[in-house]
């Protein structure tokens, strides 16, 4: 599929928007992005990932954005910057050609009481504001979405199609919840009543701040008395679960499938790649990365890199890693069962007679 858009930059055009060193043509015209195998003359392409450098001598890319030391035998146009990567994010949004709704209310949306709309605001077919809401100027809530009661909404954000945010939450400006996404649901709890379980209502609300990126179908769950709370700048993509009362710093990244426990407190700048599990009630320091299907278990307070579980390998040599697994209680008994035995041969040979 063509990535070529209507928007037309030349590349001298983009190396100002940049601030990236002009290599080349600066009166070649730069019509899309593509990758470094399928560009043609007139899209520009980028190599950040050194697994790719093999593409770059036979890119048909009209020019591509590289790091200085990446250029020393390309001959092609270029653009050189310290991170080709954050520029092609910075480019990507010129070119993208997501519809976005005209300003104004769709006559089809329902507006509850004292709505406050502001100028730019876009609400489009069938969406439901409950009674108190504001949404921000410049805000775009697409069709099907329903914000409920005394919600707040920032300015430039995008509420994608379907998506629900339920009453009293608070969304900062420019943030971006993906179709399916639930901010706001009750957390999970309840109350053991000889046997019987007790809904307890959740009286929280979620908070948050600007510049958030959430996934479709992700759950941001209410908080029981206090708020949860997402802060500036994190990126929480698809089919993640945060649970009542949980915090995540500012500029932390939380790839698919994790699920963080109700109180848990993650630092900022962290990163919790795809599958990760937090249990309740525990802290995450600041600049913590924890590896794919990682169980965390206890509070993390130390910055750097964290893994649990086994690598992969054939199944065969797996099942017999699990039944040695099953006798380590066994083998560490008999160990110490030997040392106390060797112990006592030294002190034995050691005695005088």
């Amino acid at each position: 599929m063509s990535q070529v858009s209507g928007l037309s930059l030349t590349l001298a055009d983009i190396a100002a928007r940049l601030g990236a060193e002009l290599r080349g043509d600066g009166a070649r015209v730069i019509r899309g992005l593509h990758t470094l195998a399928a560009a043609g003359p007139e899209q520009l392409s980028f190599l950040s990932n050194p697994l790719y450098r093999s593409a770059l001598q036979g890119t048909r890319a009209g020019a591509v954005l590289l790091r200085p030391e990446d250029a020393v035998d390309f001959d092609g146009d270029a653009l050189l910057l310290a991170n080709p990567y954050a520029g092609y994010a910075q480019l990507a949004a010129l070119f993208d050609r997501t519809p976005r709704l005209p300003a104004g209310i769709h006559p089809t949306a329902e507006i509850g009481s004292n709505c406050l709309v502001e100028a730019g605001a876009a609400i489009g077919p069938h969406v439901v504001l409950g009674d108190d809401v504001v949404v921000g100027q410049g805000s775009i809530i697409e069709a099907g979405a329903v914000v409920q009661a005394r919600t707040r909404i920032g300015r430039d954000c995008r509420i994608r199609a379907n998506a629900v945010v339920y009453h009293d939450c608070v969304i900062g400006n420019r943030v971006n919840i993906h179709s399916g996404a639930i901010i706001g649901g009750d957390g999970f709890g309840f109350a053991n009543d000889r046997g019987r379980w007790r809904k307890i209502s959740q009286l929280g609300r979620v908070v948050i701040h600007d510049d958030v990126d959430i996934g479709a179908n992700t759950t941001v769950d209410r908080g029981a008395l206090d708020d949860t709370v997402i802060h500036e700048g994190a990126i929480i993509d698809n089919l993640v679960q945060i649970a009542h009362n949980v915090v995540v710093g500012a500029h932390t990244a939380i790839a698919a499938c994790c699920g963080v426990s109700g109180s848990t407190r993650i630092g900022s700048h962290c990163v919790l790649a795809g599958g990760v599990g937090l249990v309740g009630h525990i802290e995450i320091a600041d600049k913590v990365q924890i590896t794919g299907m990682t169980m965390v278990t206890k509070s993390i307070t130390q910055p750097g890199s964290y893994s649990s579980g086994t690598a992969f390998e054939p199944s065969e040599r797996w099942k017999k890693t699990a039944v040695r697994v099953r006798q380590l209680d066994d083998m560490a008994r008999r160990l110490r069962q030997l040392e106390s035995e060797v112990e006592a041969l030294r002190r034995s040979a050691d005695s005088p007679d």
